[in-house]
């Protein structure tokens, strides 16, 4: 009996071993089937994906190519050619001759004329012993002899540095010595600026200054360039055609961390590629007439608009200064085609009660950067806009993406097809996983950077290619500046590219959508805004006072606007004599229009303010225990925030 039981246990385990091998060869197979019908439904999941991201975008990414391309062949005949933007304009001349160039006010000014002109300011400047490569600032108002002016200094090699109007004091003079300048150039509408800073300037180095305009008393001695204009030969300078594609024509300033503006420098090369490749993009002739009220010291106006003008034979109307009243009659009074535009002016524009003007100009197309996505809709079909093309790009820099196909709310892309392959390969511009708090990139193990997926927010940057006018980056007149915004070994051990400090977000079909700034800067009114800047004058009136300055958010506005948050436990500042003091340095757009006098302030471990928990409690009177200030436009002072005041800013019946 015991030999039979053995005998039947171990038939029974026999038979049981293989029916589990058969069982786990059967789940084995089952599960393998499952896993590659897995992987296999993933992978088709994701090329059908990527099928669709091809459909939707080809045609896009085709286009953008096109006008790439187009730019880069003129821009290798330029190079090959040894072209100036000098030498461009006088071929430009030549074929346009008597056609207007600039409107301005009752002025019509010809491609002649402008030529004559500015062959009068080089020739001035040759007899008084001004050579190739000297630097020159210019402080003036927009108008057509502003151009007329650098382009003139231009035709004999001077590198004009054109200076933000709203400079004064510390940062005026900042600006105008940290190039290495040998004169100035002021409108006489700027003389109180100019006259206030001139003994300093004096003390500093030994500078000409020259006025242009209408005849005012000054406090100091300068020359009168109405006068000299009068007398000066008009004929081509004779050194007129000695300058290089790679010579530097401008500085275009721009406000960074330090606290003071930095000048950009803008060789010829890249003046002609960012004016023709915006040209290319919306498809320009020589037959547009351009409106603009943007500044002519800012990239857009003074490059962007003004050279589909010199280099295109295009025609511009010139507004010293933004009036949304005025807008649209001054687009019918010129018969203007297109118009340039920053994201507050389109905002300014919509705010205006509702008229027979808003559709009865020929503007179908309008082109800039800040067009926010809450009223690109309802700008477009309110004014009868055929096409608006954004674009982004750092004045400085060598990142630049443009929305080809006026997709709301885009102010360019990044191809998806391939990404990280075609974009290096034809394009290379990225976004770059960052701490949105300190701006640093976020590195893997391996120390390189890491590229953005669609969805997230990261930094934008653009591979440094030397000797590529549209990936070079020359940086700023401060070497130490230009080092500043230039990240090394980002994607591979060695390469190099510049740092944008902006926020962007990539959506899943490559879209780009401006986000913030990162670091000490924020954007209002379409300046950049440098908080270290604001928190040292407040400082310094103040006696030392901590002070806070950061960017808040205002429903319905572009950018943010400034608000101080100052530490006065006793409630012992003034404001009324605080607003007096930054507005006798700051310009408008800096003042801060929100101030929290703070009772106490928690400084963190390595002694830094609570920047960041300040920003997210803002002005809400709700969150916020400190008393509240807003500045007031109308009484131009500050006054107290409360409940009812703060629902009238969400709402937007209260506008800054």
């Amino acid at each position: 009996m015991y030999h039979w039981i053995n005998r039947n246990m171990l038939g029974y385990i026999l038979q049981e071993e293989r029916l589990f091998k058969i069982f786990n060869n059967s789940l084995t197979k089952t599960v393998s089937k499952v896993t590659l019908s897995l992987v296999g439904i993933y992978a088709a999941v994701k090329l059908a994906m990527w099928l669709r991201v091809i459909v939707l975008t080809i045609h896009r990414d085709l286009r953008g190519l096109y006008y790439l391309t187009k730019t880069k062949i003129t821009m290798a005949l330029h190079r090959r050619r040894n072209m100036t933007v000098a030498k461009l304009f006088k071929k430009t001349v030549a074929e346009q001759g008597d056609k207007a160039i600039f409107f301005y006010q009752d002025e019509v000014w010809t491609f002649k004329r402008l030529d004559s002109f500015s062959n009068k300011v080089a020739n001035i400047f040759t007899e008084l012993g001004f050579n190739h490569g000297d630097e020159v600032a210019l402080f003036m108002e927009s108008r057509p002899e502003y151009i007329g002016i650098w382009l003139g200094l231009a035709k004999m090699g001077i590198v004009t540095a054109l200076i933000n109007t709203n400079q004064r004091k510390e940062s005026l003079i900042h600006s105008i010595l940290t190039i290495d300048s040998k004169a100035v150039i002021f409108g006489t509408e700027l003389i109180d600026a100019i006259d206030e800073i001139h003994p300093i300037l004096k003390s500093r180095r030994d500078l000409k200054f020259f006025s242009y305009g209408n005849q005012v008393k000054s406090n100091f001695p300068h020359h009168d360039l109405n006068e000299l204009l009068k007398e000066a030969s008009d004929a081509d300078p004779i050194n007129i055609n000695s300058g290089n594609y790679e010579d530097k024509i401008l500085y275009i300033y721009t406000s960074g961390t330090t606290g003071l503006p930095k000048a950009a420098v803008i060789k010829n090369c890249r003046f002609i590629f960012v004016a023709t490749g915006i040209g290319n993009s919306m498809g320009f002739g020589s037959n547009e007439i351009i409106y603009t009220c943007i500044p002519l010291y800012h990239l857009s106006g003074g490059i962007i608009g003004s050279g589909q003008c010199l280099l295109k034979g295009n025609s511009m109307a010139i507004r010293h200064k933004f009036s949304a009243k005025n807008f649209w009659t001054d687009c019918i009074k010129y018969r203007c085609t297109s118009a340039q535009y920053i994201g507050e002016i389109c905002r300014y524009l919509l705010c205006q009660p509702e008229s027979a003007v808003d559709r009865a100009h020929n503007v179908r197309s309008m082109f800039g950067n800040g067009l926010r996505l809450n009223i690109w809709k309802d700008f477009v079909k309110r004014f009868n806009i055929e096409r608006v093309l954004e674009f982004y790009g750092a004045t400085e820099g060598n990142a630049h993406v443009v929305n080809v196909d006026h997709k709301a709310g885009a102010c360019g892309f990044i191809s998806q097809i391939l990404p990280g392959v075609l974009t290096d390969l034809f394009y290379p511009v990225s976004i770059i996983k960052v701490d949105e708090i300190t701006g640093d990139p976020i590195r893997s193990a391996n120390g390189l950077c890491i590229r953005c997926r669609a969805g997230d927010s990261g930094e934008f940057v653009g591979k440094i290619i030397t000797n590529d006018p549209s990936r070079a980056f020359d940086g700023y007149a401060n070497q130490e500046a230009s080092d500043k915004k230039v990240l090394r070994n980002v994607f591979r051990q060695g390469d190099a590219y510049f740092a944008s400090g902006d926020l962007v977000t990539l959506d899943e079909l490559g879209y780009v959508f401006f986000k913030d700034r990162t670091g000490d800067t924020f954007r209002w009114k379409g300046e950049n805004v440098s908080t270290t800047e604001v928190e040292a004058v407040i400082g310094n009136h103040l006696e030392h006072v901590d002070c806070v300055v950061y960017g808040v958010e205002i429903p319905g506005c572009e950018g943010r606007a400034g608000m101080a948050a100052i530490h006065d436990p006793e409630d012992k500042i003034n404001l009324s004599q605080l607003l007096i003091e930054m507005r006798k340095v700051l310009p408008n757009y800096s003042i801060p229009i929100f101030v929290r006098k703070c009772q106490s302030f928690t400084q963190t471990g390595t002694f830094k303010l609570p920047k960041v928990t300040l920003r997210n409690q803002a002005y809400n009177p709700t969150q916020v225990s400190d008393p509240l200030y807003y500045y007031d436009v109308k009484s131009c002072q500050y006054l107290k925030l409360d409940e009812k005041i703060y629902s009238q800013i969400l709402s937007g019946s209260l506008r800054f």
